[in-house]
């Protein structure tokens, strides 16, 4: 099978990492994505939106997606922040959230009434079945994948490899995320009773390496020591100074079995100060250069397809 790069944006409301209880969410980033559709595009790739229910309802943003989609150049999936997507349901009886809470942290019903919603919203505004999906803070448990089977969903891509988000607080003190710390690296199914859905877990691999960062202080120096003897998950997900590091897998991973490699961004860090990690105009142009060549190395040994296209053609394939 031909090896695939799949570009997975979570596409959701300006610097959510600072987000507060009942905080305005706005979607200023939305007019920052035609320029990383344009490289996306000089390279043969489709990104995959994961959308969210305040970009969904974004103007900028719709008439964007709109018109890639016209053009067959991206999937439009679902990304679902539990707190901002209606049904509204308050957890703590007026009380404020220790962070955002996830989806799992909800009662069953209300859980599918959100799914229910945010997925006729985005099935409504782009006139298209909805098949892709990934979850709000990475949480997912057996009725999650059950209720997305039930809503049409064909492909899951919120699990992470090697990751244990199980210290990471929800809206409640004693709510945690999931584990994936033994979770598969290659594609598989998850079967319940209204059928089957694809996991595509998100490219995170262990690697022993130096050159995790281009500081040279003496704590980057033994961090680096450490990674080199212990390894560390390494994401396909660019930061300011991870280059070496992303290049590197891909190069690993074009020479084993992986049939495909997923890159991974929100749609926030692509505007300057939308998110901790790309705070300026500089930090931008440093995550486009970079990005640069990522999508470079990668354009040589992968094709591009959005993730509902890599999900038919496995489906073709013949995995069960």
């Amino acid at each position: 099978m031909e090896k695939s790069f799949l570009i997975s944006i979570d596409t959701e409301g300006d610097n959510l990492w600072r987000w507060e209880n009942e905080a305005e969410i706005t979607t200023q980033n939305a007019d920052f994505l035609p320029r990383f559709q344009n490289l996306s595009e000089k390279y043969g790739f489709k990104p995959t939106y994961l959308t969210n229910y305040e970009m969904a309802k974004s103007e900028s943003y719709v008439d964007f997606a709109k018109d890639t989609l016209k053009r067959n150049a991206c999937e439009v999936g679902m990304h679902l922040h539990a707190w901002n997507n209606p049904p509204e349901y308050d957890l703590l009886n007026g009380g404020k959230y220790s962070a955002a809470p996830y989806l799992i942290e909800y009662p069953y019903e209300i859980m599918e009434e959100k799914i229910k919603t945010i997925t006729a919203v985005l099935e409504d505004t782009f006139e298209r079945n909805i098949t892709s999906h990934r979850s709000g803070r990475w949480a997912t448990n057996e009725k999650y994948f059950e209720l997305l089977t039930k809503y049409g969903y064909k492909v899951d891509c919120s699990v992470t490899p090697h990751i244990n988000w199980s210290k990471t607080v929800g809206g409640r003190p004693e709510n945690f995320g999931s584990d994936y710390t033994k979770a598969e690296e290659k594609p598989y199914y998850i079967s319940n009773c209204y059928g089957n859905i694809l996991e595509l877990p998100m490219t995170v691999r262990v690697m022993k390496s130096f050159g995790t960062s281009s500081k040279n202080d003496i704590m980057s120096i033994v961090k680096g020591m450490y990674h080199k003897l212990k390894g560390v998950s390494v994401w396909l997900r660019p930061s300011v100074d991870n280059v070496k590091q992303c290049l590197e897998l891909v190069e690993n991973l074009k020479k084993d079995d992986s049939e495909y490699i997923m890159f991974m961004l929100h749609s926030s860090e692509l505007m300057p100060g939308g998110s901790p990690n790309f705070k300026n105009e500089y930090e931008i142009e440093v995550l486009y250069e970079n990005m640069e060549q990522i999508f470079e190395s990668c354009s040589k040994s992968f094709k591009g397809m959005t993730i509902s296209e890599y999900a038919e053609k496995v489906g073709n394939n013949g995995r069960n």
